[in-house]
């Protein structure tokens, strides 16, 4: 492809839809982000309570669990108006809302308890909410076309970083103005996501045949159900039920006991998940090799009972997505793949769980943290998506992680400069500059690469088992910013030198598995 039929592919319609789909997608960050860290520090909570805080993203990191449901659920009435995907996206826009409005009405420093509840449940529907919008964007580009993937990957990252920064940059401008406080801000970013959801209303639901797909597979659990027994059946149900409840509440740090991470149920259900997950494995191989040969398609025994029936719905959707997966690429691949996921953002996470804190700290204003950390990385992040996807297109996804990823790295070390020379706006700019193109370049071969290793037929089961994947290992260890900044006494440069030496480990998995995903990216 040359350049000319490159930059022809952004006349697409549906690069357009998808770039308003991530301005939703973005937005809710800056409710239970950067507003929150900021009306949070001026109520004169500490470093680690705002680091804290930051647990609530959780739900990103999670929200595999029950990514499930929204590839094989259509919501009765929303669903027949306006379509499996689109009414999953329009639900979740409302609630997004109404949990904003709800925020309006809470006192983070009187009732820190209550505001961190609304707030959970916000961040609840605005992760359930990035389940169905990346479905969509997939779901609605061919998928022999790795270069339009690329090109929609580069509009989903500018779109929802307009929403994280353009948008974003409004409450802390507002806040300045003696005319409007932290409540009526949150009452006006309530109404502007209302508005976003018009976006989903005036777009067209994309057509796929992953019902037929999930069908075909549902007919091979089906017979699988009959040969393992009804006595199994019901054992694996039980199983599979108890493992995912477990998983919520432990990756959510067991809410109702008060623990630290020696304690002994950590212990106990990380044994027992592992012996949950283990037995479920060899129950799955076992039917796998069973119906080696067997062709079910379309059929469908003549009797089942009520367990054999949940068994085929809850192993079609969750365990299917993940089965198929390490099936199509090979058990040292996706691994592999998955711990890259786990590791790429984690500098990253650190970094921007604690810029608020460190521009106000540092001196800034929130008019200059709205103008240069979100009025400014905003342009620089859409121009720089755009640029990062066109080099990406000619020159594969690979390449753009391993420059995206080193660049990433190096970029922080700005920020560590910043700390040592003090509050400089020629040098904020500079950083936030670098800093937009770095993770605009790392992001967009990030998204392109998660979208190519997605099968059509659990698209959300599957993106959003990876893209949790690494959210997981940034919310869960960058809530921890906060304590390490107190730890090193205050010394932000040392706590950005390490930010910029935790992208390594990732780039080390990719370099080791460099030939496969090569040969991977040919074939996209």
């Amino acid at each position: 492809m040359n350049w000319r039929s490159t930059f022809e592919l952004y006349a697409d319609r549906r690069l357009i839809r998808i770039f308003g789909l991530g301005l939703a997608s973005g937005f809710p960050w800056v409710m239970i982000g950067s507003a929150m860290s900021a009306w949070l520090s001026e109520e004169g909570l500490s470093r680690t309570n705002i680091g804290f805080f930051g647990f609530i993203f959780i739900a990103y990191s999670i929200n595999f669990l029950w990514s499930p449901i929204v590839d094989r659920v259509n919501l009765p009435v929303l669903g027949s108006w306006l379509g499996q995907r689109r009414s999953w996206i329009v639900l979740m826009q409302v609630l997004v809302a109404a949990s904003c409005a709800a925020i309006a009405l809470v006192s983070p420093a009187d009732e820190l308890a209550l505001a961190k509840t609304v707030a959970l449940l916000l961040a609840l529907a605005a992760a359930t909410q990035d389940i169905a919008i990346d479905a969509y964007r997939i779901d609605s580009l061919p998928q022999d076309s790795p270069a339009l993937m690329s090109a929609g990957s580069a509009m989903a990252t500018a779109g929802w970083w307009t929403g994280f920064a353009g948008l974003g940059a409004i409450p802390l401008l507002l806040v300045d103005l003696d005319t409007w406080d932290w409540p009526s801000v949150y009452a006006f970013m309530a109404l502007a996501m209302l508005v976003l959801a018009l976006v989903p209303l005036f777009s067209p639901e994309p057509h796929t045949s992953r019902v037929y797909d999930q069908n075909q597979r549902a007919g091979r659990y089906q017979f699988g159900a009959q040969m393992l027994g009804a006595g199994r059946v019901r054992l694996f149900v039980v199983a599979l039920g108890l493992g995912l409840t477990l998983l919520a509440w432990m990756i959510m740090g067991f809410p109702g006991l008060a623990l630290d991470a020696g304690s002994s149920p950590y212990w106990i259900s990380g044994l027992v998940m592992l012996l949950l997950l283990v037995w479920l494995v060899l129950e799955t191989r076992e039917v796998e090799a069973r119906l080696v040969g067997v062709s079910v398609v379309d059929q469908v025994p003549a009797k089942q009972s009520v367990y054999e029936r949940i068994f085929v719905w809850m192993a079609v959707s969750f365990v299917e997505p993940l089965a198929e997966f390490f099936r199509r690429n090979g058990l040292q691949l996706a691994l592999s793949v998955l711990f890259f996921i786990f590791l790429f953002k984690i500098g990253e996470a650190f970094l921007g769980r604690m810029s608020i804190v460190f521009y106000k700290e540092l001196g800034f204003s929130n008019s200059d943290i709205a103008v240069y950390s979100k009025l400014v990385s905003w342009w620089v992040t859409i121009v720089f998506s755009l640029i990062g996807s066109v080099v990406t297109i000619r020159y594969g996804i690979l390449k753009g992680l391993f420059v995206g990823g080193v660049a990433m790295a190096a970029s922080n070390l700005m920020f560590a400069l910043l700390a040592m020379v003090g509050p400089y706006k020629e040098l904020l700019l500079a950083a936030v500059i670098l800093d937009g193109f770095t993770t605009a370049w790392s992001t967009v071969a990030f998204v392109a690469f998660l979208s190519m290793m997605c099968n059509r037929a659990f698209t959300a089961s599957q993106y959003a088992l990876m893209a949790s994947l690494g959210t997981l290992g940034r919310t869960f260890m960058a809530s921890y910013s906060g304590w390490v900044v107190d730890t090193l006494d205050g010394n932000w440069a040392l706590f950005f030198v390490l930010t910029a030496l935790m992208v390594l480990p990732s780039l080390a998995f990719l370099y080791w598995t460099r030939d496969r995903l090569r040969a991977l990216s040919a074939e996209f």
